[in-house]
């Protein structure tokens, strides 16, 4: 084994003992995969339809709060339902409609919202999060259970039966924000697309905001007025405190951020150790076949017999030093002792 794949060999495992599962997950998309699965797998087959269960999920996924509920797909077109922060409305259109939807509300905390912020790069709109993102998704069940071969379903709501997100019910933490009469202009709904998107829109009421399908919603507000409000010792109506409560914890975004920092420079710190213990495993590799090539060389001109080449080959040659022969013609010879018996 070379220097070279010994190096590959310490990069891995220093990946896998330094991050763990839930870090090395960076796609949102992903993200829900893993959920929809883990859900799929736990789900208890005994709850009667229409009836919400919590999944629990394992410990790297802490911080993260799964509710599930199995509908009749004419059922939640006619009547609309209620999981959660979500309140859908009745007459949307669910494409395809199977015999069974199953619905997953996903709340991701102070911990994991992170990843949309950053994945969606919501600092280049100079925005922030201010609350937890909240995540609706419908997939397709059957009656006497869960679905083998889960697809996602689309739930489609209009401007007249929309799909209403009230950020003030936080099932995790169980908090309320203390002016839920008071409407802050400067905190707007985004929507998180599945095209790497994000769209903005004012809430319809305090905390409050609508979307027209199933998909991943949080409250924002420009960094500029928050920055203002800091200021301003909150004078403005209390627009930290409100994200504060929202977020469900007393400094949990700054937490956030700051376990986002360490992070980011124990990566950059593996990264780089990593990639030097590359370069010298090239330089090694290169230095020793520079030697080898220097040893064939050496030996090439320390050959004693003479090299010369023959085609594109370099080969040893003996030099010209035997005697040519010489051929001897019997019949000359004859004829020379026959004509010496003449007089």
């Amino acid at each position: 084994m070379d220097s070279f794949s010994f190096c590959i060999i310490i990069m891995i495992l220093l990946l896998s003992f330094h991050q763990s599962k839930s870090q090395l997950i960076q796609s949102t998309h992903l993200l829900d995969l893993m959920i929809r699965d883990y859900t799929i797998r736990n789900f208890k087959l005994n709850f009667n339809t229409g009836v919400t269960q919590k999944i629990y999920l394992p410990s790297n996924f802490s911080g993260i709060d799964i509710d599930t509920v199995k509908l009749r797909c004419g059922s939640l077109r006619r009547y609309g339902a209620k999981i959660g922060e979500f309140h859908i409305g009745s007459g949307l259109t669910v494409e395809p409609c199977p015999e069974r939807v199953m619905l997953i509300r996903q709340n991701f905390g102070s911990n994991w919202s992170s990843i949309y912020s950053t994945g969606y790069n919501l600092s280049g709109y100079n925005y922030k999060l201010v609350s937890p993102v909240l995540g609706l998704l419908a997939y397709n069940a059957n009656p006497d259970g869960v679905a083998r071969n889960p697809y996602e379903v689309n739930v489609v709501g209009t401007d007249q039966n929309p799909i209403l997100i009230d950020f003030l019910i936080n099932k995790a933490t169980n908090n309320t924000s203390p002016n839920p009469t008071k409407k802050n202009s400067s905190v707007l709904c985004a929507c998180f697309t599945s095209n790497s998107n994000t769209t903005f829109s004012e809430q319809v009421s305090p905390y409050v905001c609508k979307g027209t399908r199933q998909g991943h919603y949080a409250l924002v507000m420009k960094t500029e007025a928050q920055k203002d409000d800091h200021e301003g010792g909150g004078s403005s109506g209390g627009v930290v405190a409100s994200s504060t409560e929202v977020n469900g914890g007393n400094g949990g975004g700054k937490l956030s951020r700051w376990k986002v920092a360490v992070g980011s420079v124990i990566g950059s710190g593996i990264g780089a150790i990593l990639l030097g213990m590359l370069v010298v495993a090239m330089l090694v590799k290169g230095k020793k076949k520079a030697m080898r090539e220097e040893m064939e060389r050496r030996a090439y001109e320390e050959e004693a017999l003479q090299v010369s080449m023959v085609g594109h080959v370099r080969a040893p040659t003996a030099p010209g030093t035997r005697t040519l022969p010489r051929i001897s013609d019997d019949r000359y010879n004859k004829n020379t002792h026959l004509n010496s018996n003449y007089p």
